[in-house]
């Protein structure tokens, strides 16, 4: 039998402790939030669309249709309510942080666990003060983990969404996160394709779970050229954990997506994460000494002309890698990210992952 949609009512207090946290988060990150909120009548100009991985944001409940036993309150993690909360508020947290007080008007997340934590984020959170809608399917992840989909109604209007199934077939009978995909209208009324990825991960090593990838970006390259056969610029926004960094062989000869300082066609993927400030000194993630980006953001050609209608803002993709999310590293130096657990000690910190980002602007 399915899990039980209806939870106990969280105390009081702890809206009040809500209420006071959401305060101090908008004067800490933006000082100008009242007077961009205030600006109701006015269509945005811009905005802003993340993707987090969350890092094993699961509920207390056992799902009987999935493995989800260590994340349980008589788990290996003594997952217990407390923690969740804590993990809710974290991850609360880091998208009003990412968003500057104002929030992103689209947010793709992965590695939470059902459609419950996702209203329980955007509903019991302040991030309910900003109307984010919710689009999320379940996917047949053995773990029961998926991706999902935030937005703000007064940015984006969906027209349709649908979970791409991912079947091996050489092995039917591996699960894995479906490619969530959602088409919709802009403020501005121009048309947006995203797709939410979360790929095959590296258990195992890289080249025996390589061509699990590849496959992956082989259904995605399939789903963006009909796209393109229909509209040659039409506006595609792809964001995910790929578990593969912009070089590897599942991005760079299967999606084909290219360097963005190398532009000549619309019909064409940009991973604008092959692009690196200076003061880029982070990937997304770190094992042991080195960092990765697996965590990106591809776009189309059209996105990157200067004179469409929607373009990439010239400040291109960033990682959001404020203090708050980081530690010290104090077995391989520098700093590593301040997560949930380090091994099965519980830390109460944020994900194994940084949020990336970036800004569209309307002309």
């Amino acid at each position: 039998m399915a899990k039980q949609t209806l939870r106990p009512k969280r105390p009081k207090i702890k809206l009040i402790i809500q209420f006071l946290f959401f305060l101090i988060l908008i004067f800490h990150f933006s000082p100008t939030f009242s007077q961009q909120s205030a600006k109701t009548n006015e269509p945005p100009k811009s905005l802003r669309i993340m993707f987090y991985n969350c890092e094993n944001f699961f509920d207390t409940y056992d799902d009987s249709l999935t493995s989800d036993e260590e994340f349980l309150p008589g788990g290996e993690r003594h997952w217990t309510n407390t923690r969740f909360y804590k993990k809710l508020q974290n991850t609360f947290k880091v998208i009003m942080a990412v968003g500057g007080g104002e929030t992103p008007a689209i947010v793709g997340l992965s590695e939470i666990e059902n459609r419950y934590v996702l209203e329980k984020l955007v509903f019991e959170t302040p991030l309910k003060n900003f109307g984010y809608h919710i689009i999320h399917h379940e996917s047949p992840d053995r773990r029961g983990i998926d991706v999902g989909l935030l937005y703000r109604i007064n940015y984006f209007t969906p027209l349709y969404d649908e979970a791409i199934r991912i079947t091996f077939p050489d092995d039917t009978a591996l699960k894995t996160r479906d490619i969530l995909y959602t088409k919709g209208l802009l403020v501005n009324g121009d048309t947006l394709h995203i797709f939410v990825n979360h790929w095959p991960s590296r258990y195992g090593g890289y080249m025996p779970t390589l061509d699990k990838r590849n496959f992956v970006a082989g259904v995605l390259k399939k789903r963006t050229d009909s796209l393109f056969s229909k509209n040659p610029e039409a506006f595609i926004v792809i964001m995910g954990d790929f578990n593969d960094d912009p070089a590897d062989e599942s991005i760079a000869k299967v999606l084909k997506a290219e360097n963005p300082a190398h532009k000549s066609a619309v019909n064409q993927l940009y991973d604008l994460m092959l692009v690196k400030p200076e003061d880029w000194l982070f990937g997304t993630l770190k094992y042991r000494e080195s960092w990765n980006t697996f965590d990106q953001l591809i776009v189309s050609g059209e996105l990157l002309n200067d004179s469409s209608s929607v373009h990439l803002s010239g400040q291109g993709a960033h990682i959001f890698h404020d203090a708050f999310l980081l530690e010290p590293d104090d077995a391989f130096l520098g700093q590593r990210l301040f997560r949930t657990y380090n091994g099965f000690k519980y830390s109460g910190g944020f994900s194994d992952h940084l949020p990336v980002f970036i800004d569209l602007i309307f002309e």
